[in-house]
């Protein structure tokens, strides 16, 4: 990608990873995608944190399925028309992990009264966060060195689902507040280039917060 174009990038808060832009109306659905995540990430942390003493995390159920599952999968298909593949792979990827993990909590499926081993459905789930870890693990490769805030957000939820999957499997909960303050950074991080993002698109906006881009 030439110059231009990386400065084109860089101005518009989108992930700089080399793919053909297409002409399109579409607003950069990046930011959107961002916070959908970042929000739902954020709540999960903290019932992984413990607080406020709560311990269950089921009311998470609704933002996966809505913030962290539909709104990223529309932003990861919006992605697809604008050429940016990359955007369009990780978004529609991670609304999948979001809708995904929260029907594990649903009733109806019945996925929870399926085990009637606790330490068998621990292995499960410990099974399905190494599965995410091994996939956010290949989500960073490509923007090692090109976008530092992306490569910070993406390392830090790949740890946050070592530390998880690791809690899940030896039963420590000390790991699994661990991996809920790593949730917390990559939360963080989302939500700082989502408003990233935001700041952008606007043509008078008051400052531009930097994304780390070469």
């Amino acid at each position: 990608m030439n110059n231009a174009s990386d400065d084109h990038d860089s101005e518009k808060g989108r992930i700089p990873v080399s793919h053909a832009r297409k002409p399109s109306r579409i607003a950069n659905p990046g930011p959107a995608g961002c916070f959908g995540f970042a929000s739902t990430a954020f709540l999960l942390s903290l019932y992984n944190l413990n607080a406020r003493g709560v311990h269950t995390p089921n009311v998470v159920v609704g933002m996966g399925v809505f913030a962290g599952g539909l709104v990223q999968l529309l932003a990861g298909m919006w992605e697809f028309p604008q050429g940016n593949l990359f955007g369009a792979t990780v978004f529609s990827s991670f609304g999948a992990f979001w809708t995904s993990y929260a029907t594990i909590f649903i009733p109806g499926p019945g996925i929870l009264n399926a085990y009637q081993d606790q330490t068998e459905l621990s292995n499960a789930i410990g099974l399905y966060l190494i599965v995410w870890f091994m996939v956010t693990v290949m989500f960073t490769i490509p923007v090692i060195l090109r976008n530092l805030a992306f490569t910070v957000l993406l390392s830090t939820l790949a740890i946050a689902f070592l530390l998880l999957a690791i809690a899940e499997f030896t039963g420590m909960p000390s790991l699994a507040k661990a991996g809920g303050a790593f949730g917390i950074v990559t939360a963080v991080s989302a939500f700082y280039v989502g408003i990233s993002g935001l700041l952008a698109a606007e043509e008078t906006a008051f400052m531009r917060l930097p994304l780390g881009v070469r």
